[in-house]
């Protein structure tokens, strides 16, 4: 399997935009080299007649199901609210535009 390399932890990076020093880049590039190594490895011993899982247990829906019930008018829903604009919560900005 090959190893990444510290100019592909570079592009990575870049992509990501995550900005490494030249520390972190020698640091991580066999970090990662190991992880994919790794995961190779799993993949090898992975059976073809165990089927892929995302947990150990079966999982069962928990939710209730379904029901409609009357909600808020816009002005019940809005009455406590300390600034409303076009039948909405008006909030403070808090990006600026671009």
């Amino acid at each position: 399997m090959p190893s990444i390399t510290r100019e592909e932890v570079a592009h990575l990076a870049r992509l990501a935009r995550i900005e490494l020093s030249d520390d972190e880049l020698d640091h991580l590039a066999p970090q990662l080299d190991q992880i994919i190594t790794l995961v190779g490895q799993v993949s090898q011993v992975a059976a073809d007649d165990i089927p892929p899982t995302s947990h150990a247990l079966p999982l069962t829906n928990v939710m209730r199901a379904d029901e409609i019930v009357p909600c808020l008018t816009p002005e019940q829903a809005l009455s406590g609210a300390p600034a409303v604009e076009e039948q909405r919560f008006r909030v403070p900005r808090i990006l600026e535009e671009d």
